[in-house]
């Protein structure tokens, strides 16, 4: 097992991807120094790999996952946080916050443009504006969540309420279901 090294956030702008960096910045001097980033092997940042190597739990692991939902020529994009140990209801609640006739992950390449950050570390925090942001109620109810940090080589570590309090944050009872 890997051992992390917990560092201010704020202070380590070079364990984050741009956008993440730029968005913990804008935030209250208090909210940003309540989030660490700890640097992660970036061959072993996909979550399960990482809560093996690192002895972390499934059950603080949030996933950002991001959605689109279209209504005719009108699309409209989502990211999504959800437990690990939960699948993102995307075919009914996330389609219903959408307003969509249909809702699917978007393709990986758009995600990673439009979000300037690495597949497989996107995060709310630096998500594009115009997006809505979505919480399961139980990452927003976590004293520590573990989310991505725009880049595979690192992970931010903050209190779920941290990321209920980011702009345009909408946490959803019911985002997400336990997965059997």
């Amino acid at each position: 097992m890997s051992s992390l090294v917990f560092l201010p956030a704020a202070d380590h702008p070079e364990l984050l991807a741009a956008p993440v960096a730029a968005a913990i910045d804008r935030l209250p001097a208090d909210v940003a120094a309540r989030i660490e980033v700890a640097a992660v092997d970036a061959a072993l940042a996909d979550t399960v790999a990482f809560c093996e190597a690192y002895g972390q739990s499934l059950d603080i692991s949030a996933n950002c996952l991001v959605v689109q939902g279209s209504r005719g020529a009108d699309i409209r994009t989502a990211a999504c946080l959800a437990v690990a140990t939960t699948r993102l209801d995307v075919n009914g609640v996330v389609r219903k916050l959408l307003d969509a006739r249909k809702a699917t992950f978007a393709p990986m390449d758009a995600a990673v443009v439009e979000t300037g950050m690495q597949y497989g570390g996107i995060t709310p925090l630096g998500i594009p504006s115009e997006w809505r942001l979505l919480l399961d109620a139980r990452v927003a109810a976590l004293p520590r969540a573990i989310v991505g940090a725009g880049i595979r080589g690192a992970k931010l570590f903050l209190p779920g309420e941290v990321l209920a309090s980011l702009p345009s944050a909408e946490v959803v009872d019911g985002l997400a279901k336990p997965v059997a």
